[in-house]
Formats: structure tokens, C-alpha cells, sequence
């Protein structure tokens, strides 16, 4: 068991028996005498992607998840479905879109630095790196005369995730992207 006071980002909890990720944390401290500090969490449910917001004193306890990070590599997507393969033992697993949710944007075929949540034995999630290499796929074309400091122009990736670069990015050419904001980080 774990207390609500213990509790730090990206940690996970069972509650209602099913695997939640702490998403955000506020801590609220009340003014007044022997009032009790209260914890806001946002969780996410792993597996159905749900929010659940709740408010805690620091004593309430959650209960810990047997859980596993591995480092697996995306092989290919084939109708909806994701395969990967786990980098230690060579075994292949898959995920469904719904499951992937956003992230499906950005996996590119064999991709690495990727990490699966294994909970009771299963695959449940895939955790990404803070920034992907992706390749431009469709922009509009380049205008000869434009510097770096040009403006934004979309620009739609291998996997169809459309991108705000600049203007004198290129079709072929091979960017960062955060997966956190979908940002454009500069070219690889």
C-alpha cells in the first residue's frame, strides 16, 4: 500500500481493481488550523484510457500494481493492428489502435527506444521517448528565398501525424518531433 502523500508522476495504482496512471498532482494547503492538506490527482486508466480525478488527504492508500517496464521495438502495422517485440527474449505482442490512441502517430516502422507496460503478464501500454524521428512524407513545396526564420507551413509525416514546420523543410526529410506536444523540434 501505498499513502496519497507518496505518491509522484507516472507512478502507478490499482484502484477499482484496474491499473491507473498518476497523471498530475496538486497539492492544496488549507489556511486555516488542524485543516488537512489535501492531494488532487488526475489518473488515467491503462487500459481503457479513462480519466478519474480524485481528492485525498495524505493518509488514504493505494494499492500497488505488479507491473514491468521492457524495451521493445515496433515492427509494422497491419489492419489496426500494432507488432512489437520485446528487445530481451525476441517475442512479438500486439496492440489495437484503441489501445495506442495517439501514440499510434507517432510509431514509424522499426522503431526503438519504445518501452512496454507488462502488467500480469500482458502488454497494456507503450510508453514513448520524449522525442521520435519521423520523415516528411507531403508539404507544400519550398519558395526559393526563404531563410530559417520564415514562417510555419503543415507538413503530414510517414505515420499521418501533421506537423507545424518551417518553411524550408522538404519532402524526404527526416525531423524531431516531441510526442508530448506534437511540436516540431528541428531536423534529424
Amino acid at each position: 500500500m501505498i499513502k496519497a502523500c507518496d505518491l509522484v508522476r507516472n507512478q502507478i495504482v490499482s484502484i477499482d481493481g484496474a491499473p491507473h496512471v498518476l497523471e498530475e498532482l496538486r497539492v492544496s494547503t488549507p489556511s486555516a488550523r488542524g485543516a488537512a492538506t489535501l492531494f488532487r490527482f488526475r489518473f488515467r486508466n491503462i487500459l481503457t484510457k479513462a480519466k478519474l480525478d480524485r481528492t485525498c488527504k495524505g493518509d488514504d492508500k493505494f494499492e500497488d500494481v505488479d507491473f514491468s517496464r521492457r524495451e521493445v521495438e515496433f515492427l509494422y502495422e497491419q489492419q489496426g493492428m500494432y507488432t512489437f517485440m520485446d528487445r530481451e527474449d525476441f517475442t512479438q505482442f500486439e496492440l489495437d489502435k484503441d489501445a495506442l490512441g495517439e501514440q499510434a502517430q507517432y510509431l514509424a516502422e522499426d522503431m526503438e527506444d519504445l518501452r512496454a507496460l507488462i502488467v500480469n503478464g500482458r502488454a497494456v501500454a507503450i510508453e514513448l521517448p520524449a522525442s521520435v524521428t519521423l520523415t516528411v512524407a507531403d508539404c507544400e513545396p519550398t519558395v526559393r528565398g526563404q531563410s530559417a526564420t520564415a514562417r510555419s507551413k503543415p507538413a503530414r509525416m510517414q505515420t499521418g501525424l501533421v506537423v507545424q514546420v518551417p518553411e524550408y523543410i522538404t519532402v524526404g526529410e527526416r525531423v524531431r518531433v516531441d510526442t508530448r506536444t506534437g511540436e516540431f523540434l528541428g531536423r534529424a
